[in-house]
């Protein structure tokens, strides 16, 4: 239950340094891509027919960007800065794609904290099992920030 359970926030900006780095390592599995499919209600063939997939240039089934877009995204919510945090943008490009069941290491660099617009620039590289780069980009977020004049009550349902 979330109601009257304290929840940590992320590192605020003064407590955030150029290079700090964060590695994670994530395997594509099959109930993540239905989950994320049934979410979106998204069909694409080349997303999870077999079938179709090997009619293409792909030869089997893709992993959505979008999908590997989440796992960034989640890694900064949970990690760096952490909770409280919020993408503003992103420039993301996917060299290479990825196939269901391939482990994909992420690496996450603080390459700018730019204090006077309150938003830290993060690289983003991530790597298949081969070393090729599959993801490269900067991400930037607004680390979590809470003003003073809340008192700690204002806090509890989080």
């Amino acid at each position: 239950m979330l109601l009257g359970k304290k929840r940590r926030i992320g590192r605020e900006i003064d407590k955030i340094v150029e290079g700090e780095k964060l590695k994670l390592t994530e395997k594509i599995e099959d109930k993540d891509l239905l989950l994320y499919l049934g979410l979106t209600n998204d069909s694409n063939p080349l997303y999870i027919q077999h079938d179709y997939a090997s009619q293409t240039g792909f030869d089997k089934p893709i992993v959505p960007t979008i999908m590997l877009n989440g796992i960034i995204t989640s890694a900064i919510s949970k990690y760096l800065p952490g909770p409280g945090s919020h993408i503003t943008e992103q420039h993301l490009i996917f060299p290479k794609h990825v196939y269901h069941y391939e482990t994909i290491d992420f690496l996450f660099e603080v390459i700018r904290v730019e204090k006077e617009k309150g938003s830290i620039v993060i690289q983003v590289e991530a790597t298949n099992e081969d070393e090729k780069t599959v993801i490269s980009g900067t991400v930037t977020v607004i680390p979590p920030s809470i003003r003073e004049n809340l008192t700690s009550e204002a806090m509890e349902n989080f």
